[in-house]
């Protein structure tokens, strides 16, 4: 807990140097350590810069505890940079029970309610004064209420009775959000990419659209899988996101991809334009950009280089997340990534099985391919390799055959061989044309079996 704090204390005082006066600052974090970073957060902001301590409900109970309460939620710390800050008051849908309760009345322009005109304090001369034979002190200036009693918008239930005013439902902005959250559900679904700690759209979406506006600048620095900067995107905000890792980045450079339709630069390309950038691209920091780069990486993180190459083809990772880390041969059952596509009117998801190589290659490194892929019952196997193929690898690649594909009534090598030099020259691997989603990939069951029996890297 105290190394994880220091880091955090580093962090959080950078977080605070760049932020705008008119910016705000939101911290999730779960029970474990709210208590210690609230102590940090009214250090660095100030205490008189804590906005909220937003509760937000993340999950039903999954087992039953017998001596502890279940923990259900997380927490959002609030804290802005200064008295400027910039905040628009969210909202959500009204519940139907409210709705048929409340919004009783209905007439031409649709349901409305009653609600009082009376003024709650009762020393104002300029607004008391009689209308419809009751003397009240109003809301409303006299002139205001006789407008709004002309257009049908006042109404006197009875002789004698305090007039009230309508307030139609379509005019209702929804129900004011606080500071209890329990209308987000964590993300599942098609929406799930298997992330430990993956936020749903929604509640990034709320966060960003009630402290800044179009075109104003997000900034995520614990990335993640990018759900921070995919709603930011959508939200037509500005984005930076940081991660240590290039499993993170691949996938988020996938998921932007397939959302988007956003192209990643490198740093050496984003810089021949300047300070703007082509439409839907976006530049890509800390990643290798030569072969040089590239060796360079699988010499350091062997793990590191096949999370960044396998995206470079739009592949996604794939593996044993304890067997990666423990250098395990054998637990990805010789899968390092997927890709999918379909190519006829089934609708039914083809595999592409990919193995990536950092180091020494040889020809029954091809062959083991070629069995993996008849196991699997895949439609193509790729082998992405930082060293260039041997003669007897070519050839044991072109004796692999070909897929035939039904929809497009053309050929693709079966086994085909890619080294990080062509990937880096603009080469790509031969597939039909509608490639699937790397959502898709996480529901390709591998071995007869779901891959939820897998980790897959997200």
């Amino acid at each position: 807990m105290m190394a994880y704090l220091v880091m955090m204390a580093v962090r959080l005082k950078e977080l605070h140097r760049v932020l705008k006066p008119t910016g705000s600052l939101y911290l999730h974090c779960d029970p474990t350590a709210s208590h210690y970073l609230k102590i940090l957060l009214d250090t660095i902001f100030g205490a008189e810069n804590y906005r909220n301590e937003i509760i937000w409900r993340r999950s039903n109970p999954k087992s039953h505890i017998t001596k502890n309460f279940p923990n259900s939620t997380d927490t959002i710390f609030r804290y802005t940079r200064s008295e400027k800050y910039l905040y628009i008051q969210p909202y959500e849908d009204h519940d139907q029970s409210y709705v048929d309760k409340a919004y009783k009345y209905s007439d031409e322009n649709g349901r409305y309610r009653l609600l009082p005109l009376l003024n709650p304090n009762d020393n104002r001369p300029n607004l008391t004064y009689e209308f419809l034979g009751v003397t009240r002190v109003w809301r409303w200036t006299r002139e205001r209420m006789e407008e709004s009693y002309r257009n049908g918008l006042v109404v006197q239930l009875k002789p004698g009775a305090v007039p009230q005013y309508k307030k139609y439902l379509e005019d209702s902005k929804g129900r004011t959000v606080t500071n209890l959250w329990t209308d987000i559900e964590q993300a599942a679904g098609s929406q799930n990419l298997g992330y430990p700690t993956q936020k749903p759209v929604a509640l990034l979406e709320r966060i960003i659209s009630a402290s800044s506006n179009e075109g104003d600048v997000v900034l995520d620095p614990f990335c993640g899988c990018g759900t921070t900067i995919a709603a930011a995107q959508k939200l037509n905000r500005e984005w930076i996101g940081i991660d240590v890792t290039h499993l993170s980045v691949g996938l988020q450079k996938l998921r932007l991809k397939d959302s988007f339709g956003l192209t990643a630069l490198t740093q050496s390309q984003a810089d021949k334009y300047g300070d703007k950038l082509p439409p839907d691209t976006y530049k890509v920091v800390g990643q290798p950009e030569d072969i040089g780069g590239a060796i360079e990486l699988a010499a350091r993180d062997k793990y590191g280089f096949q999370w960044w190459v396998l995206p470079l083809i739009g592949a996604k990772a794939f593996g044993s997340e304890a067997g990666k880390k423990e250098g395990k041969k054998g637990a990805d059952g010789g899968i390092d990534g997927l890709i999918v596509f379909t190519d006829d009117n089934s609708g039914k998801a083809k595999r592409v099985v990919v193995s990536v190589k950092g180091g020494g290659v040889n020809v029954a490194q091809i062959r083991d391919l070629a069995h993996v892929v008849d196991r699997e019952k895949a439609a193509i196997g790729v082998f992405l390799s930082l060293e260039p193929p041997t003669k007897p690898m070519l050839e044991e690649a072109v004796g692999a055959g070909f897929y035939h594909s039904p929809g497009w009534n053309k050929d693709y090598p079966k086994i085909q061989i890619l080294t990080v030099e062509e990937l880096l020259g603009g080469k790509t691997v031969q597939l039909p044309p509608n490639i699937g989603t790397y959502k898709q990939a996480g529901k390709i069951e591998i071995n007869n079996e779901k891959s939820g029996n897998f980790t897959l890297f997200d």
